[in-house]
């Protein structure tokens, strides 16, 4: 019954992002508006075609964004108007309204993965087996995981005049430092070794270019993931009694 609940909660959340404007604009329309404006260039990028390489970062572009940057902002403006506190009065387990945004964020990701993937494979003409294509979509979809943990850390942490600035700055500094836009090489590479995002690209190039999954790259995912999960769970406890 309680399991229903959360569920019940996290389906109206989906219903309100479908009907959010600006989430669509940035979670769907900005990653294909780039993809169709630069993907069909004469290059290559981690051992396959550019526009594979970019099919990948403008995917995970617009997912990360919606399980992060949406949110962030979401959870502080909620936190603060009192409606965490009123879902504790209800019946519902204490952590109902996590695992809710969780869950939606894992649910409206999936049309700006499917979207980007479908324009890379008719409008860029990428052809790979199709168990590549559902590697692919599953690494990136399973990449917003560690970004929706996080914006529970940034969202309960910081009230709404100062939340935006803090979920911008730290989503571009993963975007830029793990290379969804452009591919990485010499020192910046070296550092962008160290980010989740990174990762998720190379691991879905080097699916795409040799049929492996690199294992460093999975460990280094798994370690954000739960390094996320662990500071969403200090902050989510350490703000229980003031919110």
């Amino acid at each position: 019954m309680k399991m229903n609940g959360t569920l019940a909660l996290a389906a109206a959340e989906i219903k309100r992002l479908r009907r959010n404007r600006r989430y669509l604009i940035f979670t769907v329309g900005l990653p294909v508006i780039l993809y169709l404006i630069f993907a069909k260039q004469n290059a290559n990028a981690y051992g396959v075609a550019f526009a594979a390489f970019y099919m990948v970062g403008m995917a995970s572009f617009g997912a990360f964004s919606g399980a992060f940057n949406n949110n962030t902002i979401r959870i502080s403006q909620e936190r603060k108007e009192g409606w965490i506190r009123q879902l504790r009065l209800t019946p519902l387990p204490p952590n109902s309204y996590v695992v809710a945004k969780i869950i939606a964020s894992m649910a409206t990701s999936v049309p700006a993965i499917v979207i980007v993937l479908l324009l890379g494979r008719f409008y860029a003409h990428i052809h790979m087996a199709p168990w590549k294509w559902i590697v692919i979509g599953v690494t990136i979809w399973l990449g917003t995981l560690i970004f929706a943990a996080l914006a529970v850390a940034i969202g309960y942490a910081f009230d709404p005049d100062s939340v935006q600035p803090v979920a911008l700055v730290l989503y571009f500094l993963f975007v830029i430092f793990g290379g969804l836009w452009f591919p990485l090489s010499g020192g910046l590479k070296t550092f962008g070794e160290i980010t989740p995002t990174y990762w998720v690209i190379r691991i879905s190039t080097d699916v795409l270019a040799t049929g492996t999954i690199p294992v460093a790259g999975v460990l280094v995912i798994l370690a954000w993931l739960v390094g996320f999960v662990a500071l969403a769970t200090f902050v989510v406890r350490a703000k229980a009694e003031v919110i």
